[in-house]
This record gives C-alpha cells, sequence and structure tokens, in this order.
C-alpha cells in the first residue's frame, strides 16, 4: 500500500526547487558558486531520504507547509522583479568582495531554511535522523558561499594553507607523467605544453577545500543514520575525506592537462574550469554513500542468518 501522504509530502517539500527548475532552468549552473544547481543535488538527496518511509505525515502538517512553499516560490519569483538587485546593492554596505557568492548565498539560505521548516513540521526533531543530508547539503553550500563572499581568493589562511600542497603534488604528477612543463610557487603553477603557457593561480575553493567541508557535513549527518559501531563509522568517514581529497587532486590536475593538451585560451579554459568540479566532487558524493549502503546491507544480511541459523 502506498503511503500517499508521504508522497504528497514530498512533491510539497520539492515544489520550489522544481519550480526554479522549470522557470528559471539558466539559474541551475554546475558551478558552485554561480547558480542554482546545489538544488538539483539537494533535491536528489531529499528524495533518496524519504522515499519509502513508512511514518505517515498527517494531512494537517502537510497543509501547514504549503503556503512556506509558496513563500519560497514568492522568494525566487521576486529576485526577478527587483530584489536582486537590492541584494546586489547591499554587498557594498557588508563590505562584500564577490558579488555573486553572496546573492547566490542567499538562494540557499532561503532553501535551506525553507526545507528544514518543512522537515521539521512533518517529522519533529526527529528530521535530523530522518532526512539530514539535502538540509545540511544546502545550509553547508550556504556557509561556503559566505565565505567566498566575505573573504574571496587567499584572504581566508586557513582554508588556502593546504592549496601549495596540492599545487606541488600536481606539478609532481605531470613532470612523472612527462605531460610538459610545470613548476610550483606557492599556489601558482607555471604551465608550458603543447599550446604555448599557462599560470594557474589556485584558491581553495578552486583547490576543492569547500567540497571537503561539504563532505563531512553531509557524511557526518549521513553517519548518523546508520546504526553501526562508532569505530566504522570513524573508518567510513576517514576514508571519505581521503577519498574527497583525491578528487580534489584528480580535478587539479585535470585543470593542468586541460591547458598543456587542449587549450590555453583563457575563455575556454574558464568554462571548462566552471565545471570540472562539481562534475567529479557530486558524483563521487553519491557514490561513496551509494557504496556503504550496499556494504552495510550486507552485513545485515549475513548477521540476520547467522542469527536464524543459531535459532
Amino acid at each position: 500500500m502506498q503511503n500517499w501522504n508521504l508522497i504528497f509530502g514530498i512533491l510539497i517539500i520539492s515544489s520550489p526547487i522544481l519550480f526554479a527548475m522549470i522557470a528559471f532552468p539558466d539559474s541551475i549552473a554546475w558551478s558552485w558558486n554561480e547558480g542554482r544547481g546545489g538544488y538539483f543535488f539537494a533535491l536528489i538527496f531529499i528524495i533518496a531520504e524519504l522515499i519509502g518511509l513508512k511514518i505517515v505525515i498527517s494531512k494537517k502538517r502537510l497543509l501547514s507547509v504549503i503556503p512556506l512553499a509558496l513563500v519560497t516560490i514568492a522568494y525566487l519569483l521576486s529576485l526577478e522583479y527587483g530584489l536582486r538587485e537590492y541584494i546586489i546593492s547591499s554587498a557594498e554596505m557588508y563590505d562584500v568582495q564577490l558579488i555573486y557568492s553572496w546573492t547566490w548565498m542567499w538562494d540557499f539560505v532561503v532553501m535551506a531554511i525553507f526545507v528544514i521548516a518543512a522537515l521539521t513540521i512533518f517529522f519533529g526533531k526527529r528530521w535530523i535522523r530522518i532526512a539530514p543530508a539535502g538540509p545540511i547539503f544546502l545550509t553547508g553550500t550556504a556557509i561556503i558561499l559566505s565565505l567566498d563572499a566575505f573573504f574571496p581568493y587567499d584572504t581566508l589562511g586557513p582554508l588556502q594553507y593546504v592549496v601549495p600542497y596540492f599545487v606541488q603534488a600536481n606539478v609532481w604528477i605531470i613532470t612523472v607523467l612527462d605531460l610538459g612543463t610545470a613548476v610550483a610557487r606557492d599556489n601558482v603553477m607555471f604551465l608550458r605544453g603543447e599550446h604555448g603557457s599557462m599560470a594557474l593561480q589556485v584558491f581553495w575553493p578552486s583547490a576543492g577545500v569547500h567540497s571537503i567541508i561539504i563532505f563531512s557535513l553531509v557524511i557526518g549527518a549521513f553517519m548518523l543514520k546508520l546504526n553501526i559501531p562508532r569505530a566504522r563509522k570513524s573508518i567510513y568517514f576517514v576514508l571519505g575525506i581521503i577519498g574527497t581529497i583525491t578528487v580534489n587532486l584528480i580535478r587539479i590536475f585535470s585543470l593542468s592537462w586541460y591547458a598543456l593538451k587542449v587549450t590555453t585560451d583563457p575563455v575556454a579554459w574558464e568554462e571548462y574550469h566552471k565545471i570540472a568540479g562539481e562534475i567529479m566532487f557530486l558524483p563521487w558524493l553519491f557514490a561513496f554513500i551509494l557504496v556503504v549502503i550496499l556494504i552495510e546491507s550486507r552485513r545485515l544480511k549475513k548477521s540476520e542468518k547467522v542469527s536464524k541459523n543459531k535459532k
């Protein structure tokens, strides 16, 4: 028997994101700081965590979330009728350095507030264990965008600290593979390949430090749901961080390879740079969670078989 109330609940909570994707498809850019691409992945998290639940949401709770969804949709619409210009003009008041990160930050703040409010109405405090990944992904993205807005480039020392090590590792790989000439100087790579020379200055977002933070938040929330020993949770967490760092190294390498082997044209390279990180990080995040679920499902089935045999 279908839990229709839950399905309606999923549709209601998804409606502002679906509206943004349908009404403003151009805003669903896959660069982490230049669009609402994160909405799509948050939606996948929300649906994946809610679908199939046996919890029945009352009609009263469903109806009480609809006005919140309409207010969120109204916010998205109002951006097209002057609100976005107001947000941009307010950036100077708060000494914001990067306007785009500032404006997109508010999109994620508003959507995170709506999703958390909707889940709280549906499930009470239990939402933290039932469906934490979507809201935490939205909140984490908003936090990273705020850091990028107020502390752009290399002004946020702690996050920039690891970047030179990433750069040096990348230069070493290029040299070993004999792909061209590469020299590292702090957070700058000087590359010379088949299409000429190019200097790449790497800042913490380009190095994928933001993805490590978001991964930590999402996977930490996911671990709350798993009924497994803490030691195994810790192992998964550490392996996930190592995997995310590896993905970031691959990302920097791919950006260098693109300059060495494809083109040194700044416009073409920038287009690739905009999507390279999320194309690698987000599939890795989903794949890691899926692998953990498969491993733990098999372990659970084995333990159930053993307990049955003992009886």
